[in-house]
């Protein structure tokens, strides 16, 4: 029995904190009937749930809330509308928590001089109260929702921990009301969660850093546009346009829909949107993408894509799927937070009964399982993949490089051989008259013209190469014109009557190509195609021959660099192409490339694919924009595609380039390898702070205080790494 998936519904959560509550949300919307995948991401604070189709949204709140979240369904506005901050956002609770526990905690750092300016016992308990049962009240609430579910996160770790600092502070505090002879450690349970809310408002404010991409597309739209009706131009907002409409876009405004230039030319800045530095000229007919910026002339543009259909918008569903998305290793972190909670709460007790029993002293016992707990808390281990992704993603997406989603972008680190398509992708998949040869009799500029004559009214592409080479206004067309079906073409120009076409035909018409053969020959040895142009009754009636016509596909201008730096990342390239050999030959020359699989059908292409995955001993990247390549950017382990190419190769690839430049494929490749290497990084640094401070903080060498420092440090420390990512800049010239 099919079970048909409705659209993915994205649920913003509220009240996570470390990587056992991704997990226990992520269970909690699982269990509810209809739900067939749920990914939650910290860094996001947002829930992707793809579910079947009358799944009530209301359900998964209800689900949410019972496993201690609020859950709030994010409508679909477009692309404008922006993520809520999050509670740890704001920064006032904070500042009257480190304003209650600085009388706290300054007279403890003024005893490493000699001073000892204590406050009073009862004035010590009445600031730490608040702190602790108001300020620090998220940390009851949130760690009492975990425990009730029967798993344990971040905010139970602090709950418990302050509280037992607290209450041994209270119970010494009544056994001797003047607050002489028992050391108090409210300044450790008020500093600690004042400490612990600094970390999370620093972890806020660097989060909505690594949105910054997402959030800088969503600025693009403008809010209304200049629409003509009826003859009447009249400014309307953006979601009242409708297909068709005129749109004005006057100089320096940002075009506000996707759609066909019907009057007018400019340079259009696409920047923001396909990473291209240069504005490029645009003029009637011309396709224009809404978000980018109109230069110095005044456009009336047919709009022909809105709201959720635009450009804009798919390249911002692409980089919220891609951050949502969980990385193979990020499922790895998830095992390993659902035992972690557990394992900390056992080795505290084991600490506090330790030094209880052993050492007969219980407030050092109750401290250091204190330090213990507090030391452990998992945020950085739950923020360090997420973080990296999204600020990788973030930065690529700035430079035309859309990621769908990030297990693309963390295998493309590890790829090891880079599968190319010829045409389109190397070449700029139109032909080219790459040289026009005239027999002794004749010149070059008569035939040219004679030739362009024959193809005036022709949509062949060889008759647009053919008049792109002509300067100047072409001629006027040929007479009695004909087409010969798989010859050529016939027609009179004047007096003359003439033929373009192939070889065959020459022969079957009797025209001698001796002339020009061998230069016809090496021209078809360099994969080129040839044509040949002859007049069929010459004064003398013999049919002669005027010129020979060679057309070839260009290079792209970047395709050698971008070889070249791919080969110095130390991956293999293939050329696999469904073109003759003398063609893909003659490319793979041209750009250095050593390997050929040409005449390749397209169904044969994903075989292809994964027989070099095994001749490479590892990943294979595919990388191709035509409808023949679909079958072998979803075999591949990467998939590469342009997005001057056909849709389907988009949907089938997991990387779409935005500009159709060779280059861009070692920059995706490149900043797949130091978004793992952060990812490694911050993960390295989450575990290496616990696998150091957990042992000191049990063997007594870590106070409280210096534990929380460490703690909120951690997290900070693995979003800041992260966002380090964002100075990554493409290279060029190179």
């Amino acid at each position: 029995m099919t079970t048909h998936i409705a659209p993915p519904l994205t649920l913003a959560i509220e009240g996570m904190t470390c990587a056992s509550c991704v997990l226990r949300v992520e269970k909690a919307l699982k269990k509810v009937a209809g739900v067939a995948e749920a990914t939650v991401n910290l860094a996001t604070e947002t829930a992707t749930v793809q579910a079947a189709p009358g799944t009530l949204p209301s359900a998964l709140e209800a689900a949410v809330h019972a496993a201690g979240y609020e859950a709030h369904l994010q409508p679909e506005t477009g692309p404008a509308a922006p993520a809520a901050p999050s509670e740890a956002a704001h920064g006032g609770p904070v500042l009257a928590a480190a304003l209650l526990s600085a009388p706290l905690l300054l007279p403890m750092l003024g005893m490493a001089w000699g001073s000892h300016l204590m406050l009073p016992g009862w004035w010590q308990w009445l600031l730490a109260t608040p702190v602790q049962f108001w300020l620090g009240a998220r940390f009851y609430r949130h760690g009492w929702a975990a425990l009730r579910s029967g798993s344990g996160n971040m905010d139970l770790l602090v709950a418990i921990g302050t509280s037992a600092a607290y209450g041994l502070s209270v119970w010494q505090l009544l056994a001797s009301p003047a607050g002489h002879g028992q050391h108090l450690y409210f300044e450790a349970s008020a500093v600690v969660i004042t400490l612990v809310m600094l970390g999370k408002w620093l972890e806020a404010r660097a989060k909505r850093q690594t949105t910054a991409a997402i959030r800088a597309l969503q600025a693009l739209r403008p809010e209304t546009a200049h629409v003509l009706r009826g003859g009447i131009e009249r400014d309307l907002p953006i979601d009242q346009l409708v297909r068709d409409d005129l749109v004005i876009v006057r100089p320096g405004e940002r075009l506000p829909v996707d759609g066909l230039i019907d009057e007018g030319e400019s340079e259009i800045d696409e920047s923001m949107l396909t990473g291209e530095s240069m504005p490029v000229p645009r003029g009637a007919g011309a396709r224009v993408i809404g978000g980018s910026i109109n230069g110095p002339g005044l456009l009336r543009v047919r709009a022909t894509a809105l709201g959720a259909e635009s450009t804009l918008a798919r390249i911002v569903r692409l980089v919220e799927t891609a951050q949502a998305t969980k990385a193979p290793i990020e499922k790895t972190v998830d095992r390993v937070s659902a035992v972690f909670v557990p394992v900390v709460v056992a080795l505290a007790l084991l600490t506090l009964l330790g030094w209880g029993l052993i050492a007969g002293d219980w407030p050092q016992a109750t401290l250091n399982a204190v330090a213990v707990l507090v030391i452990a808390c998992p945020c950085a281990l739950g923020l360090a993949t997420p973080a990296a992704l999204m600020a990788g993603t973030g930065v690529a997406a700035r430079h035309g490089i859309l990621v769908k989603d990030s297990a693309a972008l963390e295998a493309a680190h590890a790829v090891r051989a880079v599968a190319f398509d010829k045409t389109g992708t190397l070449t700029a998949g139109r032909p080219t008259l790459i040289e026009l040869q005239a027999t002794a009799t004749g010149s070059h500029d008569e035939a040219l013209r004679l030739a362009a004559a024959l193809q005036a009214g022709s949509e062949h592409p060889l008759a647009g190469a053919v008049r792109r080479a002509l300067s100047g206004p072409g001629p006027a067309p040929a007479s009695e014109m004909r087409a010969v079906a798989g010859r050529g073409v016939a027609g009179r120009v004047g007096e003359r009557e003439l033929r373009l076409g192939s070889s065959r035909w020459m022969h079957e018409s009797g025209v001698s190509l001796v002339p020009l053969e061998a230069a016809a020959a090496e021209h078809q040895r360099l994969g080129r195609t040839v044509s040949w142009l002859a007049e069929a009754g010459a004064a003398d009636h013999t049919p002669r021959l005027i010129a020979l016509l060679a057309f070839g596909d260009e290079l792209k201008p970047d395709a050698a660099i971008a070889v070249a730096r791919l080969q110095a990342l130390g991956l293999r390239i293939v050329l696999v192409s469904g073109d003759h050999r003398g063609a893909a030959e003659a490319v793979a020359r041209e750009l250095g490339i050593d390997e050929v699989r040409a005449e390749v059908l397209p169904a044969d292409k994903a075989a292809v694919v994964a027989g070099l995955r095994v001749e490479a001993g590892g990943p294979v990247a595919m990388v191709g924009d035509g409808l023949n390549d679909a079958p072998a950017l979803a075999a591949a382990d990467v998939g590469i595609a342009m997005a001057t190419g056909t849709d389907v190769a988009m949907q089938a690839a997991g990387i779409t380039l935005m500009r159709g430049e060779t280059r861009l494929v070692a920059d995706a490749i490149e900043i797949s390898r130091l978004t793992t290497r952060k990812i490694h990084q911050n993960l390295f640094w989450a575990f290496a702070y616990n696998v150091v401070g957990i042992p000191l903080a049990a063997f007594g060498l870590l106070n409280p205080v210096v534990a929380g420092a460490a703690m909120a440090l951690s997290s900070v420390s693995v979003l800041g790494n992260a966002l380090l990512l964002q100075r990554w800049r493409p290279q060029r010239g190179r």
